[in-house]
């Protein structure tokens, strides 16, 4: 039985992903969109990099910021 609500999330319809491995663009395109739609940032793979690599500086700067100003 292969239900397609198109009310839900697109990670519950029948026909998301069948335990495929999903890029990143997908993934950010996931959480960018709450769920609903897996192409909103299309198939240019850059995008999904982009955000990644923006989230390790991210992170890797308040790693660093928060060893070198509670050591001052």
């Amino acid at each position: 039985m292969k239900a397609n609500y198109s009310y839900a999330s697109a990670i519950f319809n029948a026909d998301f992903n069948n335990f495929a491995n999903i890029t990143g663009n997908q993934a950010w395109s996931l959480f960018f969109t709450n769920g609903q739609d897996d192409a909103a940032l299309g198939d240019n793979p850059e995008a999904g990099k982009f955000f990644t690599n923006i989230t390790i500086a991210v992170v890797a700067a308040s790693i660093l910021g928060s060893c070198i100003f509670t050591s001052i």
